[in-house]
């Protein structure tokens, strides 16, 4: 099965998450893309799963899910 997106290079900062799809680099504020995401410990963050797909991204610990059309949508903006 091909992945829609072929997500790498997940990191955060205190304020900023960075990905890499297609070697183009994404960098959103976290505040902007989750407030779950926004009051989790670095631990946490860190903790996600990449859907099979590669359609979004899930902190179990959290429950929070973001699709990756919406984080580029507001990387673009």
């Amino acid at each position: 099965m091909d992945r829609f997106y072929n997500i790498t290079d997940l990191q955060f900062d205190k304020e900023f998450m960075f990905f890499k799809i297609e070697n183009i680099l994404y960098k959103i504020k976290i505040c902007e893309a989750s407030n779950k995401l926004a009051n989790a410990s670095e631990q946490i963050r860190i903790d996600y799963k990449i859907s099979p797909s590669g359609y979004g991204i899930h902190w179990k610990q959290i429950d929070e899910d973001l699709s990756i059309n919406g984080l580029i949508g507001i990387a673009n903006k």
